[in-house]
């Protein structure tokens, strides 16, 4: 699969643009594992064109993870090619454009998935950003604004006609937010008409190898993108490219790597960001890692390991958790 001259390789893996969770920390890790190629946190336009300086962090990338898009939200056309113009500066490999996320604070004010009432605007949009810009633009989006507004395989062409060079689909409708089970019939009616010529890029409960096989087996995606289930898992690129290339499961690693994975996870935070802000980012992945899940009685422990507030702290914790559990593997 190539997104213009990038070559990505054969059914390429792709870790999913997360707000609060695709740092740079997180995308190196996950770059290690396998990933094929990465993307920031979606990027405000309206906050990077005044440049904040929290945002204009979010710009940040490195020649190891590459390759590496950025993404970029936002409802007004000008701001957006502005927008644009910037991160182009960056030197991402590919600016991709946000019209799917579902939260409220977003969707609600027009912009992300918010666009799918408004299919005409997200043309002149994206039209105007692959205008503006001379490396590759792709967009993110999902199958319509609810049930009844399903207008993506309509939508996948005119996006293809005004310029984006891959598409990737959530296989929900904003109304579903993350409920439910992703629907990908119509990510494989997309991919299957034969008027699109671009890569398509299925996203939605890829949660395992074997979930990751079928779906490209099934539906005929070019690349899928792995979003929550990376969250505590970044050795999840890994499980699923090895499966693809073997046909066979990873054999598991001992319990003690894997929470060594994700104290370097904490102590890369930390290295990037400082020791409050670190531990604070990678709280969500250590809520949700499933390293822990099925322990009994680990209740306690899990708020503790929430409510750590230095590293040392958090470290003694994680340490102590193979003795107290009896956990020999």
């Amino acid at each position: 699969m190539k997104i213009r001259d990038i070559d990505l390789g054969k059914n390429p893996v792709f870790l999913a643009p997360m707000e609060d969770v695709t740092d740079p920390a997180f995308r190196l890790m996950c770059k290690r594992f396998g990933a094929d190629m990465v993307y920031t946190e979606f990027v405000s336009s309206d906050a990077l064109i005044r440049y904040v300086n929290k945002t204009t962090e979010k710009l940040k990338i490195y020649d190891e993870e590459r390759p590496v898009a950025i993404q970029i939200y936002g409802k007004e056309t000008d701001a957006m090619v502005e927008a644009a113009k910037i991160v182009e500066e960056a030197k991402p490999d590919i600016l991709d454009i946000n019209f799917g996320c579902p939260v409220r604070k977003v969707a609600g004010k027009g912009a992300g998935s918010g666009m799918m009432k408004t299919p005409e605007k997200m043309i002149a949009i994206t039209k105007a950003v692959v205008d503006a810009v001379k490396i590759p633009v792709t967009v993110k989006t999902r199958l319509g604004w609810d049930d009844d507004n399903k207008i993506i395989v309509e939508l996948a062409e005119q996006l293809q006609d005004f310029g984006i060079e891959a598409l990737t689909i959530h296989g929900r409708t904003r109304a579903q937010m993350y409920t439910g089970e992703a629907d990908w019939t119509l990510i494989g009616e997309v991919k299957n008409n034969p008027r699109m010529h671009i890569p398509i890029i299925g996203n939605g409960d890829i949660t395992s190898a074997e979930s990751a096989k079928d779906h490209f087996e099934k539906y005929g995606v070019d690349a899928i993108m792995i979003g929550r289930a990376s969250f505590g898992r970044p050795w999840i690129f890994e499980e699923v490219k090895h499966y693809l290339e073997t046909g066979e499961k990873l054999e598991p690693r001992p319990f003690k790597w894997y929470l060594s994975i994700l104290k370097e996870q904490v102590a890369n935070s930390i290295e990037r960001l400082d020791e409050r802000r670190g531990i604070l980012h990678t709280r969500r992945h250590l809520a949700s890692t499933p390293l822990f899940k099925g322990i009994p009685n680990f209740k306690e422990t899990r708020i503790a390991i929430l409510r750590s507030e230095t590293a040392e702290e958090l470290y003694a914790i994680l340490d102590e958790i193979p003795d107290k559990f009896n956990i020999t593997e």
